[in-house]
């Protein structure tokens, strides 16, 4: 069975990483947490230490179907300086496999070179790192297989997006049915992204 990974480095945003897994696992999609460090606790920006499934040097990621890349700070620059990741991405871009990034993330892909000439999105400030993207402020963007998202409050329709090309609409839908989300409503306001910065 194809397998969602998701990629913890220490200073991972917990929303971002957790509720991708969390709605996936709902929707019955077999997803592996990932650290990226030595441990398998790994720390999010918020001091919030979670325990992971593997560490990264465990597996060959050979049955993935999507890549996620949690933002964060200092989450995605820990995600950017690993060179085992950095070689995976690269790899399963050319073999179509889809990546998904989300907030800040979309830089390690843009500084890659993986955005080039793509449609992508991220959190407000990060534009300029992706390289040779044209960048939207659409909540959530997908290019061919590359699927980017702004933020925190861009979470759940994240999530819902990777079911979806994982599975269909319709499963995407049903699970948001489900969990009581209420499409076209404002997630994250003015304010509310003001308060972020």
């Amino acid at each position: 069975m194809k397998k969602v990974y998701v990629f913890f480095a220490d200073g991972y945003e917990e929303i971002e990483a957790l509720t991708v897994v969390d709605m996936l696992r709902r929707a019955g999609v077999c997803v592996e947490m990932i650290s990226m460090n030595k441990s398998y606790a790994v720390t999010s920006s918020h001091k919030v230490t979670v325990q992971m499934d593997a560490l990264f040097e465990e597996r060959d990621f050979s049955d993935a179907a999507v890549l996620v890349l949690p933002g964060g700070i200092p989450g995605t620059p820990n995600l950017q300086q690993h060179e085992g990741l950095k070689k995976l991405l690269l790899s399963a871009n050319e073999k179509k496999v889809y990546l998904a990034a989300i907030c800040a993330a979309p830089s390690v892909l843009g500084t890659y070179g993986i955005l080039e000439g793509r449609h992508a999105t991220c959190y407000p400030g990060f534009e300029e790192k992706l390289l040779g993207a044209k960048v939207l402020e659409d909540a959530v963007v997908v290019d061919g297989n590359v699927i980017t998202s702004r933020g925190m409050g861009t979470t759940i329709s994240f999530a819902a997006t990777i079911l979806s090309v994982l599975t269909s609409d319709d499963t995407a839908n049903t699970l948001l049915d489900k969990i009581q989300y209420r499409r076209g409503e404002t997630v994250m306001g003015p304010a509310a992204v003001s308060f972020f910065k």
